[in-house]
């Protein structure tokens, strides 16, 4: 199991991906939000959701970790 977890803490493209899928949510979600505006529609709390915890998880994600100072 450690043997494991070495290989997924290394594993550039799976940080790659897990970054890229949660850009791609927050911009879908952006330009949704600003379509329905322009439609005059309200947006959806789901839309306002799904941003933020991408921003979030982003923000997790390329903060420096302070034990890898």
């Amino acid at each position: 199991m450690k043997n494991h977890m070495e290989k997924m803490e290394k594993d550039v493209w799976l940080y790659r991906m897990v970054v890229a899928v949660l850009g791609l949510t927050v911009v879908s979600s952006v330009l949704g939000t600003i379509a329905l505006a322009m439609a005059g529609q309200s947006t959806p709390e789901v839309i306002v959701a799904l941003g933020s915890a991408a921003i979030g998880g982003l923000a997790g994600l390329l903060t420096p970790s302070p034990l890898n100072r």
